[in-house]
């Protein structure tokens, strides 16, 4: 069996300020901090001698390879990323970097942050632009209706309908210094500005 991976398909180059400064400081950590540690590390072990029998070296060697590995993938991804920073200028769409809160058929409600695929966390309600349910709500307007469709096809469970209520962006709030928690809010405060 070959170890060949094909690769993988290219995520969107958009990214909050907030993800840019993430990667920023993993970057940093990683070349600043780490691959030094790692590195006098891995000196010391290879002065104990035989490197072949030497676990100190070996599995250091392997860290600073994926230390590497991570600060060459982050360099080159950093260059070409492109920092949306602010709201467009339809804003009652839902749009890149809006906080959304989305109802199913029961009632649930889910709030979601649209950003990048680099900064995508579920757990954290940030829901990455190249998703199935994102790019089903992008462009979408307040209580439009909206199917999202399972990428490995349709089951049952599979397909559900969502309902968009509210919805918000956080950039255009921290360059306003506005606290709008719906999209009615949102407008009558940029319309007062």
């Amino acid at each position: 069996m070959s170890r060949y991976r094909p690769p993988r398909r290219r995520g969107s180059t958009y990214i909050t300020p907030e993800g840019e400064q993430a990667l920023r400081r993993e970057l940093h950590q990683l070349w600043k901090v780490e691959r030094p540690v790692v590195t006098d590390a891995v000196h010391e072990a290879a002065k104990n001698g035989d490197r072949s029998e030497n676990g100190d070296y070996i599995y250091g060697k392997r860290r600073l390879r994926e230390i590497d590995s991570r600060v060459r993938f982050l360099s080159k991804r950093l260059e070409e990323l492109t920092v949306v920073d602010r709201a467009p200028a339809d804003t009652g769409k839902v749009f890149f970097g809006a906080w959304v809160t989305l109802e199913d058929e029961a009632g649930n409600e889910r709030r979601w942050r649209i950003v990048g695929p680099d900064e995508f966390e579920l757990a954290a309600g940030k829901l990455s632009m190249d998703s199935p349910m994102a790019r089903a709500i992008l462009g979408k307007r307040l209580d439009d209706e909206v199917v999202v469709h399972s990428p490995q096809g349709s089951r049952p469970g599979a397909s559900r309908p969502l309902r968009i209520q509210k919805r918000r962006s956080i950039t255009t709030e921290a360059v306003r210094g506005l606290q709008p928690h719906t999209l009615a809010e949102y407008l009558a405060a940029g319309a007062k500005s």
